[in-house]
């Protein structure tokens, strides 16, 4: 059934320095956890794999909009997770209704994590942490992406981004998607609204839309550490991401200035 296809979610959460996410999902060589801290990144193998809308079960783990519960070997806990904040609409757009090689969502941009998993005998607690979970389902990961999220800024900011070569109907073309959700508003930038990649080059970006302006700086901290990812329903290609990126982003609408954000905590990859 999932020969050529795969499926995955992302739950990361971070408590001060330390960012911990999960990564289960099934492919046609079968389901799996990946797990990614500020330390590495290891693979654990599943004997099952079950789906109810973002509820997934696999082995003695649970992962959940309501939380997390891990039983592998050398890591063990349980977080619980505050009200979710999903976005207003699917970030696909319509796109989410096409072909897609890799179709991607977000099931939350940012919500309280509470709880404590421990890591080979050390024990990380979580108290009003935070978190994100997104998911990915289809054939591939683009060939060429960047990909970058961080909700651990000063200011009540919550961002996504995401450029890909995207492999469509017998041409390409390239794709953006950013969701940021700001004092509790949204803004969006997206290929399907006409959003523009001005400037991509040396970690840095620039997309307009409209008269919104969305200016991004980044800088990953080292190579980052390998993670499996699909090619053709397989695991088998290996990219690279890092936990504690640099990252500035400055927004404006027309002259005026809506948000000037930077971290030191973003999640980053580029393949």
């Amino acid at each position: 059934m999932l020969k050529g296809y795969f499926e995955g979610w992302y739950y990361k959460q971070r408590t001060g320095d330390y960012m911990l996410a999960f990564i289960p999902g099934r492919t046609a060589d079968g389901a799996f956890v990946q797990m990614i801290d500020s330390n590495g990144t290891r693979t654990f193998e599943m004997p099952d794999f079950h789906v109810e809308a973002d509820t997934v079960r696999t082995g003695d783990c649970v992962f959940s909009p309501q939380g997390i519960r891990v039983r592998l070997p050398g890591v063990e806990g349980e977080l619980r997770y505050g009200e979710i904040t999903p976005l207003r609409s699917d970030i696909m757009g319509p796109f989410a209704h096409l072909p897609m090689q890799c179709k991607h969502g977000v099931v939350s941009m940012n919500h309280k994590v509470n709880g404590s998993v421990t890591v080979d005998g050390t024990a990380h607690v979580f108290a009003d942490g935070s978190g994100y979970t997104e998911k990915d389902r289809g054939r591939s990961f683009p060939r060429s992406y960047l990909w970058m999220q961080c909700n651990d800024f000063p200011q009540p900011c919550s961002f996504m981004l995401s450029v890909a070569h995207i492999p469509f109907l017998g041409f390409s073309f390239t794709g953006c998607i950013c969701a940021i959700v700001y004092e509790g508003k949204e803004y969006r930038l997206a290929t399907y609204r006409g959003v523009k990649v001005r400037t991509s080059e040396d970690g840095v970006l620039r997309l307009s839309q409209g008269d919104l302006l969305l200016e991004v700086t980044a800088r990953p901290l080292g190579g980052g550490h390998p993670l499996r990812a699909p090619e053709r329903g397989e695991m088998s290609e290996t990219i690279r991401e890092s936990c504690d990126a640099y990252l500035h982003i400055r927004l404006t609408q027309g002259k005026t200035l809506i948000l000037d954000c930077e971290s030191n905590r973003a999640v980053y990859e580029k393949r």
